[in-house]
């Protein structure tokens, strides 16, 4: 990631202030991404999310559910809609359709950044077991554990194998089946806490935790919870980041939405 973003220059003027941004979401960072933009008022937006969940968080602003169709389907959909600039703020283990992106804006012209978060680092108290994949995270469970899968139910067939292990899962929604014979399910958001997550892994007597290092403040309470604990992580390894430019704070994209539109306005 680059170290030095602020004040940073666009990589070319956007073709007009009043085109639109298309901000692709789905993370925390990106919902508060389109609530300030939206009560800013300034730049016009459209706001783009998979539709995994049933009821989201929307903002003040256009909203879109549900995929483009690959590379091809976004590069129809900028062109339809005129974007000006991409603003890829998806999760960071959604490298598909980070890629889509990039390719998606080189291919129209469009502009775009990718919010990339910073990821998580050891303190001297995390007992982190890293490993490079889901298939490895389900290996690597002692037999006898409780783990708690803090990564969405579309990435747990890997471990139905483990049958003698036990797992809780957290899901916004509840599913219609079990994604696992032996585990249970809660439902909500995580915690913003470390001490609502300490109360709920103490409850469940939960014994290692299993996550992915997706960086950024809004999941940390579990990691600094199994801190608090003593318990073991077993952490998947993050992907390569999205191709550059990157920013790594929504301030940070905001000032530069800033700067690339005010570009514009004073030409």
């Amino acid at each position: 990631m680059s170290k030095s973003l602020l004040p940073i220059a666009p990589e070319k003027s956007l073709p007009a202030s009043d085109k639109p941004i298309l901000l692709l979401g789905g993370t925390a960072e990106a919902s508060e991404l389109a609530d300030r933009l939206a009560q800013d008022g300034r730049f016009p937006l459209i706001y783009s999310l998979a539709g995994r969940t049933r009821e989201p968080d929307l903002p003040n602003c256009e909203v879109r559910v549900g995929g483009f169709g690959g590379t091809e389907g976004l590069e129809l959909f900028l062109l339809k809609n005129d974007i000006a600039l991409v603003v890829d703020a998806t999760h960071p283990f959604a490298t598909q359709i980070s890629e889509n992106a990039f390719a998606a804006a080189k291919y129209t012209g469009a502009a775009r950044i990718a919010l990339v978060r910073p990821l998580w680092v050891p303190d001297l108290q995390d007992l982190w077991h890293t490993v490079s994949s889901l298939e490895e995270a389900a290996r690597v469970l002692p037999a006898g554990a409780h783990a708690f899968l803090a990564l969405g139910s579309q990435y747990v067939a890997g471990f139905a194998q483990r049958t003698d292990v036990g797992f809780t899962l957290r899901m916004i929604d509840r599913p219609e089946t079990l994604p696992l014979e032996n585990c249970g399910i809660i439902t909500g958001k995580p915690g913003t806490t470390a001490d609502e997550e300490v109360r709920l892994f103490t409850e469940l007597e939960i014994t290692h935790l299993v996550c992915r290092n997706s960086g950024g403040s809004a999941g940390y309470a579990k990691i600094a919870a199994a801190r608090q604990l003593g318990l073991p992580v077993i952490l998947i390894e993050r992907p390569p980041a999205p191709q550059p430019p990157h920013l790594s704070s929504v301030n940070q994209v905001l000032a530069f939405i800033d700067l690339a539109y005010r570009s514009v306005r004073q030409v």
